[in-house]
C-alpha cells in the first residue's frame, strides 16, 4: 500500500489507541501499524500465568471520556491481563478505531524526506506510506529480551517467554518446569505455575524486593465512590509524583522513633501494593533511611520462608529497595515452602548451557520438560532501536543514541523533525502510572499539532541546546537519588552492551507535567517551528 496521511502511529497499545482517537477528533488522517494480531500492546503480548497490573484498576484506566469511566466496571483491585486486554478491545470498539489500524504489520524503517518534509514509513508487508508526523507509540516494555544461552536450539522441550506467551492455553500439568528470572514477571508467574507442575525449579540471578499485593474483588462501595468523584480524583493524581493517589506521607524514616517507623511499614505491608515505598519521604534519597525499609522486608522474607538458607538467597542485598522496579506478589515467598519448588542461585552456580533434556549449571544438570524465560525487556529504547529511524542528513537514531538516549522532554529528538515519542526516555513513563503518562503525552502532542496547524507551521524540531540541557537535567536529578546505585533495566543494565544511563525522568510526574505546559505556553520554548515552502 502506497499512500499519504497526516500521521502514522506505531503501535496499538494504550498510547496508540488514544493517539488515534485524538488525531481523528482533530480531523486528521492517521494510520496505526501494529505488529500483533490484536490491540492492547503490553497486555496483548504478556499473557503469562499470573500477569496482573500493579496499579489500582480504578486508576489504571483512561480519563479522557467520562462516559467510558462510568460504564466500565473492574472486577478486582489489581486487574488481570485478560481483563485489561478486554478493556483495550472495548475502547477500540467503542470509539470505532479498528478501521484505522493495520494489524500483523511491523514498521521496519522510517526516513525523513528533507525535500518534502514528510516521513517515509516502510513495513514488513511492503507498505510504503508518507506522513507529515510519525508518532512512536511502541511502548517502554515491548521489546522482549531472551538470553543467549548456548544450546537453546537443542532443547527438546518447550521454551516460553513471559513477554511473548502463546495465545492458546498452555497446560503445564505434571511437567518438570524451570523459570529463569525473578523480576516482576517471574514473581507473578512462579506461584501460579508451582500449583500446576510436578516440579518447579526457579533459577535466580538477582533477588528482588516484593510486597504483597493483597488483591481482592472490587468493593462496590469503593467503585461507586470513585465514579462519583472521578474528575476531582484524576485532578489530584496529576499533582502527585507518580500520577497515582498513593497514601503520601510527609515524615522521614530517620525522623521518627523506631516504633513509629515499624508501625508505618507494617501498615503499608498489610495494605499491600507499591504504596509501601511511600511510607516515608526519604526512602529514595537517603541510604540509611532506605536500609530501614530493606531490613523490614528482609525480616518478612525470613518469617515467611521456612528454610533459612532459601530465605537468605531470596533476600536482596545488592541494591537499595525501590531502585529496581519493586514488585508486588500473591504468595511468592510462600511458594518456596512447597515441596515441589526449588530455588537455584545462578550467581553462585551460573547457567552454562541449555541441553536437549534441560539445563546445565556449573555444578548440576537439571532435567526439564519446559522452560519459562522471565527475562524481561530491552526497556525504554528497545522497540525504537528495532526500527531503522533516519533523520536529517541521514543520521540514524541508533547512532545518535550510541552512548545513551537523548531527547527533549522525552517527546522529541533533535535532528528528527516531526517524530514524537510517547513516554520516551527522559520522561516519567515507567516511574509513573503509565496510562496517566500516556494521556499527558498524547494531549501535549495533539495540542502541539493543532497549534501548528492554526499558525500555518508544518515542521517542529527540538533545539540541540534545549535537548542537551534537558538530558543534563534528567541525569542530575537521577544522581540526587538512590536509583543510580542499582544495575536495573532503568539503567539498561539487563542488556549486554547497552549504555548505562538512567533513562526515565525521576523528578516527579507533576513537576514534569508543569514543565511541559510551560514550554507550550511559552511558544514551544526549546523547539524550532517552521513552514518550509516545499511542505
Amino acid at each position: 500500500m502506497d499512500s499519504t496521511v497526516d500521521a502514522v502511529i506505531v503501535g496499538a497499545g494504550f498510547a496508540g489507541l488514544y493517539m488515534l482517537h485524538r488525531m481523528r477528533a482533530q480531523g486528521m488522517t492517521a494510520r496505526v501499524f501494529e505488529a500483533g494480531s490484536g490491540v492492547g500492546g503490553t497486555w496483548f503480548w504478556n499473557r503469562y500465568p499470573g500477569a496482573r497490573c500493579d496499579v489500582n484498576s480504578l486508576e489504571y484506566s483512561y480519563s479522557f471520556s467520562e462516559d467510558l469511566q462510568q460504564e466500565w466496571a473492574w472486577t478486582e483491585r489489581f486487574a488481570t491481563q485478560p481483563e485489561i486486554l478486554a478493556y483495550a478491545n472495548h475502547v477500540a470498539d467503542r470509539f470505532d478505531l479498528r478501521g484505522h489500524i493495520q494489524l500483523d504489520t511491523r514498521v521496519t524503517a522510517t526516513t525523513w524526506d528533507e525535500d518534502r518534509a514528510v516521513w517515509q514509513i516502510e513495513t514488513d508487508r511492503g507498505d510504503r506510506i508518507s506522513a507529515r508526523f510519525c508518532i512512536m507509540a511502541s511502548g517502554c516494555l515491548s521489546a522482549a529480551r531472551a538470553p543467549d544461552f548456548p544450546g537453546t536450539e537443542t532443547f527438546e522441550g518447550t521454551v516460553y517467554h513471559t513477554g511473548q506467551w502463546p495465545h492458546d492455553p498452555v497446560d503445564l500439568t505434571g511437567l518438570r518446569v524451570g523459570v529463569i528470572g525473578t523480576g516482576s514477571s517471574g514473581i507473578q508467574t512462579t506461584p501460579v505455575v508451582a500449583e500446576q507442575v510436578a516440579h518447579l525449579t526457579v533459577f535466580q540471578r538477582t533477588p528482588n524486593f516484593s510486597i504483597p499485593a493483597r488483591n481482592e474483588p472490587m468493593d462496590p462501595e469503593r467503585e461507586r465512590s470513585w465514579k462519583g468523584q472521578y474528575a476531582d480524583l484524576r485532578r489530584r493524581a496529576l499533582e502527585t509524583s507518580a500520577g497515582i493517589l498513593y497514601e503520601y506521607n510527609d515524615m522521614t524514616a530517620l525522623g521518627v522513633p523506631d516504633e513509629e517507623r515499624s508501625r508505618q511499614f507494617e501498615t503499608r505491608w498489610e495494605t499491600g501494593g507499591v504504596n509501601f515505598m511511600r511510607s516515608f519521604t526519604d526512602l529514595m534519597l537517603d541510604r540509611a533511611a532506605n536500609d530501614t525499609a530493606a531490613h523490614f522486608v528482609r525480616a518478612k522474607i525470613a518469617a515467611i520462608v521456612r528454610d533459612p538458607a532459601v530465605a537468605a538467597k531470596l533476600m536482596p542485598h545488592d541494591h537499595p529497595i525501590g531502585t529496581k522496579r519493586i514488585c508486588i506478589d500473591t504468595g511468592y515467598y510462600d511458594t518456596f515452602n512447597r515441596p515441589n519448588v526449588r530455588l537455584v542461585d545462578i550467581r553462585e552456580t551460573p547457567i552454562e548451557a541449555i541441553t536437549p533434556t534441560g539445563l546445565r549449571t556449573s555444578t548440576e544438570e537439571f532435567v526439564l520438560d519446559a522452560l519459562i524465560l522471565a527475562t524481561g525487556f530491552d526497556a525504554m529504547t528497545g522497540a525504537l532501536g528495532r526500527i531503522a529511524i533516519t533523520g536529517r542528513g541521514g543520521q540514524r537514531l541508533l547512532d545518535k543514541w550510541a552512548a545513551g538516549p537523548r531527547t527533549y522532554l522525552g517527546l522529541m529528538v533533535a535532528g528528527f523533525p516531526n517524530l514524537f515519542t510517547i513516554t520516551g526516555p527522559g520522561s516519567p513513563s515507567t516511574l509513573s502510572n503509565m496510562i496517566v503518562a500516556i494521556e499527558q503525552h498524547v494531549d501535549w502532542i495533539s495540542t502541539c499539532i493543532a497549534d501548528m496547524h492554526e499558525r500555518g507551521e508544518t515542521v517542529i524540531e527540538p533545539d540541540q541546546a534545549a535537548e542537551d540541557s534537558w538530558v543534563e537535567h534528567v541525569n542530575e536529578v537521577a544522581h540526587r537519588t538512590l536509583f543510580v546505585l542499582a544495575n536495573s533495566w532503568y539503567m539498561g543494565a539487563n542488556v549486554p552492551g547497552k549504555p548505562r544511563i538512567f533513562m526515565p525522568y525521576v523528578g516527579g510526574f507533576s513537576v514534569y507535567r508543569q514543565k511541559c505546559l510551560e514550554v507550550a505556553a511559552n511558544g514551544y520554548d526549546g523547539f524550532r517551528l517552521s513552514a518550509p515552502n516545499h511542505a
